[in-house]
């Protein structure tokens, strides 16, 4: 290994005692998000009543002796956690209980997002980026960027690449071949059952991709959006490592830039393709995490386009009154 003469980048990770912050420290910790020569001080926040089994994450990422883990620590002080942070995953929500509607799971998740935020905001990085993973985490991830004015909006990401990754995995499946031979797909708009996951301009080895069109309507839309209820029967849980790896990936390509690679992101809108500038809404990205732009799109298209909109705009509306 190379000899380690970067100073470490801080790195915040939310929820630590859960599943997907389980699987999600040790791949920080390895190297796979910002670079196997760039060493990390790891934070880990944490509700009070959750820190202990915290604590126990932190020890056995001790136990690992992994050489790029500067520091460690655990905390249920989200001030101390956010000061000077370079990079955070806020992966800790409130999951909606039983009887209650999705506004009541917005206005808990509220009190979380805004509190972060305004931590974020008053001493977070300048160069910091925030990748909310916890659902609902587009309108999460606006709620922490209404909630740190200071801070530039495009700083503040939700996750939709697991969406992507799914798109891309269930698309190679059909046509046969690696998914890392598939190119420009997107998957459009909300984490959530509206979500357009959209292979129009999509190909594989450089020519055109052709499905079925019965199938990519009836059967592959409907079960990349409903993929993470599929895993829950299947399985008994949730899909917390597929959550990490995906957020391995948003976070080391937002870093680290694509090329002429698309991948889906969900970022604060600038009004691209009719979206309410400020709403957080999957785009296809490419670069220097830059939105694809000029795009034509059919009547189809815009109509999954403009429901994901709705939705979002819903739930944007119930946001601001929490502030």
């Amino acid at each position: 290994m190379a000899e380690l003469t970067s100073a470490p980048q801080k790195v915040v990770v939310t929820g630590a005692a859960g599943n997907i912050a389980y699987s999600l420290l040790w791949r920080i910790a390895a190297g796979d998000v910002f670079g196997p020569e760039q060493p990390v001080d790891l934070t880990l926040l944490e509700i009070p009543d959750a820190v202990r089994a915290a604590e126990g994450t932190a020890m056995e990422l001790a136990d690992s002796a992994l050489p790029l883990v500067s520091t460690m620590n655990v905390t249920d002080d989200a001030a101390a956690a956010f000061d000077g942070a370079q990079a955070a995953f806020l992966v800790g929500a409130k999951p909606r209980g039983k009887g209650e509607s999705r506004a009541d799971m917005l206005a808990a998740n509220g009190k979380i997002f805004i509190g972060q935020g305004q931590a974020i905001n008053a001493g977070a990085a300048d160069d910091v980026r925030v990748l909310v993973v916890g659902n609902p985490a587009n309108t999460n991830a606006y709620i922490a960027n209404k909630a740190a004015p200071d801070v530039p909006a495009d700083r503040f990401n939700a996750l939709m690449r697991l969406d992507h990754n799914r798109a891309l995995s269930m698309l190679a499946a059909r046509l046969g071949v690696p998914s890392q031979r598939i190119e420009r797909l997107v998957v459009w708009g909300n984490h959530a059952d509206t979500q357009f996951p959209d292979i129009t301009f999509a190909t594989a080895d450089g020519a055109p991709v052709e499905v079925d069109r019965a199938w990519y309507e009836d059967e592959y839309i409907p079960r990349v959006a409903k993929r993470g209820a599929e895993i829950i029967d299947v399985r008994g849980k949730s899909s917390a490592a597929s959550a990490a790896s995906a957020a391995v990936d948003h976070m080391r390509d937002w870093v680290r830039g694509t090329g002429e690679r698309w991948t889906t992101a969900a970022l604060p809108s600038r009004g691209e393709y009719g979206v309410d500038e400020g709403l957080v809404f999957g785009f296809p990205v490419h670069g220097d995490w830059e939105v694809v732009e000029g795009l034509s799109l059919s009547d189809d298209q815009r109509a999954r386009i403009d429901a994901n909109i709705e939705a979002l705009r819903g739930e944007a509306a119930i946001a601001d009154k929490l502030f």
